[in-house]
């Protein structure tokens, strides 16, 4: 096998998101977002006027993945799509003011957990998780 289970730190990063997704998919759900929307309008804040494409890359979900998440939010009137105005195939995505309101509820809870986590740690060892996570990455893409 090469490695024992206790080697292994793959189970460790998993339980970990998991947590983290499971303790935010619970703390949207009184907003009436899951976390995928909650990426989408958090990341749209920011970037107002993206793409769907752009999007998804920023959210590290599938263009297809994204495409769902903004009918559902556009649905709701939380999001408005137009044409770019130069490239008339290209929709850009933006907020509105539902959706602002709605991400403003949202990001309340999310930060909560946020907290929760980085009052776990020092500076210091938020910098060396950072790190270590970065590295992880990087680790696993060399193969």
């Amino acid at each position: 096998m090469g490695m024992t289970a206790g080697e292994r730190l793959g189970l460790d990063i998993k339980r970990a998101e998991q947590a983290l997704m499971a303790a935010k998919s619970a703390a949207l759900k009184d907003v009436g977002l899951t976390v995928a929307q909650y990426a989408a309008l958090l990341a749209l804040s920011g970037n107002p006027g993206i793409s769907g494409a752009a999007l998804a890359r920023e959210c590290l979900v599938t263009p297809q993945a994204m495409a769902g998440v903004l009918k559902h939010l556009e649905e709701r009137g939380l999001i408005a799509r137009s044409a770019h105005p130069y490239h008339q195939k290209m929709l850009e995505t933006r907020l509105t003011e539902a959706g602002t309101d709605t991400l403003r509820r949202a990001d309340e809870r999310a930060v909560r957990i946020e907290r929760r986590i980085a009052d776990a740690l020092t500076p210091e060892e938020r910098d060396t998780l950072r790190d270590l996570l970065a590295r992880s990455v990087t680790a696993i893409r060399a193969d």
